[in-house]
């Protein structure tokens, strides 16, 4: 039997939370949250704009913040007439090329080999092949270094070697080729190094591609009767190409920013003809040894606005394509 509404208990009013309770649900999420704030305003966002504020300066580091001269574009200009700025961006472009488009000739078929035909063994191989990227690089530097050397290396000693074996010994040189102290084999030897330390990370980023691709599709195709290479070509090539786009990108944006390589195997001098000076090289020894902090800010600006070119073109060769081939 329903109680009347008299003797109902009357509805008790909903309790106001107190003072710290509130706070807790204001404050508390933006409180967990602000320690990544914190730590990109300081180590992310103000490092970027004081360098944007640094490019209209002139200003020597050792002299203290309160010696900073406002020039307006003149740093701008002064590294767009400057030769060794244009030849330091033409070496750190050849060097993009030389060392970015081997990785992914070498990568895609690796990868698909890995994924194809070493199944059992693919986590092995895989581990081998990312082993470079993951190793120190002032010691893989120091150990090509040596391997390039022109007296005593091992490269000049293997090559020798094959000079001296019957019927293909023409193809070698008979003598002793200075890998880092004649122009022409710098760049290549700087390349050399790059391409062993990031095929393995490309063929890495394939593999997982591959992984993504549905085998129904390959199986459709061999009932179809389709070959091993039209499969490759009509439907691994195209199903990769979003992968493609972020791995040629990174090797683009990677590749303009080279530095630790070509320092070290150079000794920091940019090598013979200066045919190793990057531009990042060019920018430390603008603002180590020159002492102009302003010149070398607008030197970082004018090479990101290069890379963000280059990475809108190589938007539009791959990110259309794609979206094309991921629908």
């Amino acid at each position: 039997m329903l109680a009347s509404p008299k003797t109902r208990p009357a509805a008790r009013p909903p309790r106001r939370a107190g003072g710290w309770a509130e706070f807790q649900r204001r404050y508390a999420p933006y409180i967990f949250i602000s320690p990544f704030f914190v730590l990109f305003f300081l180590f992310g966002l103000f490092p970027i704009l004081f360098n944007a504020y640094l490019s209209f300066q002139e200003w020597q580091p050792g002299t203290g913040l309160g010696d900073m001269k406002f020039v307006g574009w003149r740093n701008y200009t002064d590294n767009l007439t400057d030769p060794t700025f244009w030849q330091s961006l033409k070496n750190t472009g050849i060097l993009a090329v030389l060392s970015g488009l081997p990785q992914h000739l070498l990568a895609i078929p690796l990868a698909f080999a890995v994924y194809g035909g070493l199944k059992r063994l693919q986590n092995l191989v895989t581990a081998v092949y990312f082993l470079p990227y993951i190793t120190s690089i002032v010691a893989i530097s120091v150990i090509f270094f040596t391997l390039f050397s022109w007296q005593y290396g091992v490269i000049n000693a293997a090559l020798n070697a094959l000079h001296n074996v019957p019927l293909i010994g023409g193809l070698f040189p008979a003598e002793k080729i200075n890998w880092l102290g004649e122009k022409a084999y710098v760049q290549p030897s700087i390349a050399l190094v790059v391409i062993w330390r990031y095929t393995g990370w490309n063929m890495l980023l394939y593999l997982s591609g591959l992984q993504a691709i549905p085998k129904e599709l390959y199986e459709a195709a061999s009932v179809d009767g389709a070959t091993g290479w039209q499969s490759f070509r009509f439907i691994t090539l195209p199903l990769l190409r979003p992968i493609m786009f972020v791995a040629v990108t990174l090797s683009l944006i990677g590749g303009l920013q080279l530095f630790e390589e070509p320092f070290i195997l150079t000794n920091g001098t940019g090598g013979a003809g200066q045919a190793g000076l990057t531009t990042i090289m060019y920018m430390y020894r603008t603002y180590a040894s020159y002492s102009d902090a302003g010149v070398a800010a607008a030197m970082s600006w004018l090479l990101f606005l290069v890379i963000g070119a280059l990475t809108l073109v190589n938007n539009r060769l791959f990110g259309r394509s794609g979206m094309a081939g991921k629908d």
